[in-house]
């Protein structure tokens, strides 16, 4: 059940950052992604539009070592093995993952009050390209206390779960869709 969760998982995070389609990851693919992330960012937000960019460099320097047929692309399977490999490690995780949650959360709280209201949340998510059928049901499983707000450590609790849970049901494990369940 492990593999089959963490594979969906990382498998989604493939097609999100497959920008061009082909199957394959390249340095263009990366680029690509962080500049939708920094297109969630306000123009003259330069730091945090930057932190996407200098964030997606990062990962793809950690997924170069993953290229092992040396071809300067990046398969699926390659990509699921570094991420359980090395993204998911304690030194990476910090630098690379939790370095572009932290420009989300400071791009998409656009009322300063500390939390992710619905709006915020959903026009985060869609602008990232997720169905908004799913952005209204992932709010409601990462709004942990029920209180109609996703806090900060929320966020950071279901982004950390999305990694790392084993557990289909976990919260963060619906932040970019639904998985399949095993039948």
């Amino acid at each position: 059940m492990k593999s089959d969760v963490v594979d969906q998982k990382f498998s989604l995070l493939f097609d999100w950052f497959d920008q061009d389609r082909d199957g394959q990851l390249t340095p263009q693919d990366l680029e690509a992604t962080a500049a939708v992330f920094a297109g969630v960012a306000k123009e003259e937000d330069h730091d945090n539009r930057a932190a996407f960019h200098s964030a997606f460099a990062q990962w793809w320097r950690l997924l170069e070592e993953a290229d092992t047929d040396g071809d300067g692309r990046i398969s699926r399977t390659e990509f699921i093995t570094m991420m359980q490999d090395s993204v998911t490690t304690p030194a990476h995780f910090e630098n690379v993952v939790m370095a572009i949650i932290e420009a989300i959360v400071n791009v998409t709280d656009t009322d300063g009050d500390g939390v992710l209201s619905r709006d915020e949340y959903v026009a985060l998510y869609q602008a990232l390209g997720v169905p908004a059928e799913q952005c209204g049901p992932a709010f409601d499983r990462v709004d942990l206390d029920g209180d109609g707000v996703i806090s900060h450590a929320e966020y950071r609790a279901a982004i950390v779960e999305f990694y790392f849970s084993t557990d289909p049901e976990a919260p963060g494990n619906h932040l970019l869709g639904m998985l399949v369940q095993p039948t």
